[in-house]
């Protein structure tokens, strides 16, 4: 072979190096970057988050029945009392002075009918004695005077049985005014402690007739047992139940996280503020938590986060949530429908087969954190694309794709 020939060839094969290098090159740039994964099973767990505020299980709101102004409190705020403590003393002054009237008013009513009593008596027997001498003979008495006696024995008797009446008046007035006494002394009706405290002496306590928030004096509660209560989204309710255990945070204790069960849900909505447009009326149920073993120091109205589990999986077949995604697609084969050629949206993954994405409809179960149950359309190993999430969702079937390094994918994803 000749000198000259050598150096043609040699320039042949380069040519045809570069033109595959060339090729090869153009090929990797068109290529859309994603990040694959492969399909696998994994434990999933399924919860409902809501937030809410600390509550203890029992509490009460103590409230005046009378209005008056506050002479003592001998308790503070956080003390723990026991039930019967006096917690409130309100200026007996008045009460006391209308105990007195009332005494008074009774004294005078018994003492009128025991005059009317002896009227009656003294009637009585006044007409018994014109009835005997009319039975000894009827000219010793005249139907008028036997009339005249009959009558007043009548009116005796109706004038003793009004005061016997207003007797039993000034008695039940006595009694009320008594209880109004008694109600200037506040004492606590369950032990507990004194949780909040709405009122300093020299204040005046309105009777909680008025309005509850007004007539707030202070509030015991029982800290033994510790609820959260959160409000659920109606789109979330219908999936718990009571007895689902919950991991329960507290916005005052980061660093620990508490165990809960579910204990009460409500069959009724919670009531939209009034005046609230029907579009922007959230519908939510209020959903209780109780709290196992809270620490010793909570105090009521702390903001939390419940994070109820309602479902379990172990090792379910699941593809992370940022792959599945919906596309136009008509169903072929055992998904055919008769008679329907029409595409219908549905949810997918893109499956890599041959360097290339192609969608591939998927029915998913229950939603873990970051990923979805696969109930069919997947087997374990398969390929899919995992993200990011802006590509998937601009992703087109039979794209060219590669799988990007880590931290390419990273900076994607971002």
């Amino acid at each position: 072979m000749t000198r000259r020939r050598k150096i043609v060839i040699s320039s042949i094969v380069a040519v045809v190096i570069a033109v595959i290098a060339i090729s090869s090159v153009s090929r990797g740039e068109s290529a859309t970057e994603v990040r694959i994964e492969t399909v696998q099973q994994r434990d999933l767990v399924a919860t409902v988050t809501a937030s809410g505020q600390i509550r203890p299980k029992t509490s009460v709101d103590v409230a005046s029945d009378i209005t008056g102004r506050i002479v003592t409190i001998p308790v503070e705020e956080g003390q723990w009392v026991e039930r019967g403590t006096l917690l409130l003393r309100i200026d007996p002054t008045q009460f006391e002075a209308s105990a007195a009237r009332a005494e008074a008013a009774l004294s005078s009513a018994r003492a009128a009918a025991l005059q009317a009593q002896v009227n009656r008596d003294q009637a009585r027997r006044a007409l018994d004695r014109q009835l005997q001498l009319r039975r000894t003979d009827q000219n010793l008495v005249s139907d008028e005077q036997l009339e005249q006696s009959q009558q007043s024995s009548d009116v005796a008797e109706a004038v003793l049985q009004s005061q016997e009446h207003q007797v039993v008046q000034a008695e039940a007035s006595v009694r009320e005014a008594q209880e109004q006494l008694a109600k200037t002394t506040l004492r606590a009706p369950m032990a507990g402690r004194v949780t909040r405290m709405a009122v300093e002496e020299g204040e005046v306590a309105l009777a909680s007739t008025f309005s509850r928030e007004t007539g707030l004096l202070m509030t015991i509660s029982d800290l033994s047992v510790i609820q959260i209560d959160v409000r659920v989204d109606e789109t979330d309710v219908v999936r718990l139940a009571v007895g689902d255990s919950s991991e329960v945070s507290i916005d005052a204790y980061p660093d620990t996280t508490f165990v809960g069960v579910v204990t009460r849900i409500s069959h009724s909505s919670i009531q939209a503020p009034a005046g609230a447009a029907a579009a922007d009326r959230a519908v939510d149920y209020d959903v209780v938590v109780t709290i196992e073993n809270p620490p010793p120091d909570i105090r009521p109205d702390l903001s939390g986060t419940a994070k109820i589990i309602t479902e379990t999986r172990l090792q379910a077949l699941s593809v992370p949530i940022i792959a599945l995604t919906v596309r136009e697609h008509k169903r072929m084969g055992t998904e055919a429908v008769p008679g329907d050629t029409a595409a219908t949206d549905t949810e997918g993954v893109f499956v890599v087969q041959g360097g290339a994405a192609f969608f591939r409809p998927v029915t998913v179960g229950i939603a873990g954190e970051e990923h979805f149950e696969v109930i069919s359309g997947l087997s374990a190993g398969d390929s899919i694309v995992a993200g990011p999430y802006q590509t998937i969702r601009e992703l087109s079937d039979s794209t060219t794709v590669r799988n990007a390094p880590s931290g390419e994918s990273s900076s994607a994803q971002s």
